[in-house]
């Protein structure tokens, strides 16, 4: 079904039915998609309001980075304790990073890869390679055939079911939350973004090897002036706290229950943004800390807006008004759905999984004794 929605001044929003829109990106050939010019005035970053993000980010990080070193003689409890706020302007950080990845936080392109490229090497990630795999996501989020490439691996029902034991032992293994979110930081921040691809363009080789080489230079350094145990001592709970916070940020806004998936035929890009990206609804100290990436219905129709105006589009724009919402404990909740039911066409956790099966056996059975007994004539007619 094809909703009809009209522009409108962003002020007053713009008419539009429940959330089942058309179009792809670049909507029927020659076609305008619906939501561009009602979303185009959110899209111009304020310099003011960028440097007020960087001095609310990584100004900050890097202060506490430095207290932390310095609480190591007064006691590590103390330098734990302030690993939770470092964690936090650390996601921020990493949000800007992002923003600069989509070209939507400073005005021009150079500028934007400059500072980008420079975050990378705070949060550990190479501009360009992200930059890549982040535009895949955002063309492919939801799409059932597209499936692999920047988001969390995610398998059917079907497809589970039809793995051999050692394919599911180690889906379960992988979904856990113990390794999701405790070995995960580790891997997503540190060991994966050093790969180089080996079917990346030369120009995204040479960049990940570049950031590699940069990141030996900035770690070398700090361990030279800090030592290697101080270095791991501050840095290690840090990237753990802020990966963990951002893996669960990045799962919920793409995996709870009534999320949208469809096959490659019946994909849609403003479908995929509107129902199949969520509204983390989060406390107004977490939705700082987390640069309002909880808004990510609004951020996945349209990139380019900075990650501060996301909640004015989001507000005077009634389209936005019917997206599915998450609180806080409904995102915590979210994290035991582990597949996809295709039949059902929501998210379910193993345990559901596993009960649809049983529920669905007594029907199998019978039908089966009657053909053992009556031949197969017993069932036809």
């Amino acid at each position: 079904m094809q909703t009809q929605v009209r522009a409108g001044s962003p002020e007053a929003g713009w008419e539009a039915s429940p959330p089942v829109c058309s179009s792809r990106p670049g909507g029927e050939e020659g076609e305008r998609p619906f939501w561009r010019d009602a979303l185009e005035p959110y899209t111009h970053p304020r310099l003011s309001r960028s440097a007020l993000d960087l001095a609310t980010s990584v100004v900050p990080y890097l202060g506490l980075f430095g207290l932390m070193y310095l609480s190591l003689s007064v006691s590590y409890l103390l330098t734990l304790a302030l690993a939770i706020p470092a964690a936090g302007f650390l996601v921020r950080t990493y949000i800007v990073f992002h923003d600069c990845t989509h070209g939507s936080f400073l005005p021009t392109k150079r500028a934007n890869t400059w500072l980008g490229t420079s975050l990378g090497l705070f949060v550990f990630a190479n501009y360009l390679g992200w930059r890549h795999n982040h535009a895949v996501h955002h063309a492919t989020a939801g799409d059932l055939d597209r499936r692999g490439v920047g988001d969390v691996p995610t398998k059917t029902v079907a497809e589970y079911r039809a793995l051999a034991w050692r394919g599911r032992l180690a889906y379960r293994a992988f979904r856990h939350p113990l390794v999701m979110f405790g070995l995960g930081p580790i891997f997503a921040l540190v060991v994966q973004p050093r790969v180089v691809p080996r079917s990346a363009r030369p120009r995204i080789k040479h960049s990940v090897l570049a950031t590699n080489l940069a990141l030996v230079v900035l770690v070398g350094a700090l361990v030279w002036l800090l030592g290697w145990r101080s270095y791991l001592l501050v840095e290690l709970p840090t990237i753990m706290l802020a990966g963990a916070a951002g893996i669960w940020l990045f799962y919920v806004q793409h995996q709870f229950e009534d999320v949208y998936w469809e096959s490659r035929e019946r994909w849609s890009y403003a479908d995929a943004a509107l129902r199949g990206s969520s509204y983390l609804k989060l406390p107004k100290v977490l939705q700082f800390f987390s640069g309002n990436i909880g808004l990510h219905h609004v951020h996945h129709l349209s990139a380019r807006i900075p990650n501060y105006n996301l909640q004015r589009a989001h507000d005077r724009n009634p389209v936005f008004h019917t997206v599915p919402t998450l609180s806080l404990a409904d995102g915590i909740r979210a994290v035991r759905l582990k597949l996809y039911d295709e039949d059902q066409g929501r998210m379910v956790s193993f345990a559901q999984a596993t009960a649809d099966v049983e529920q669905a056996a007594p029907s199998v059975r019978p039908r089966r004794r009657r053909r053992r007994v009556g031949g197969s004539g017993a069932l036809s007619g």
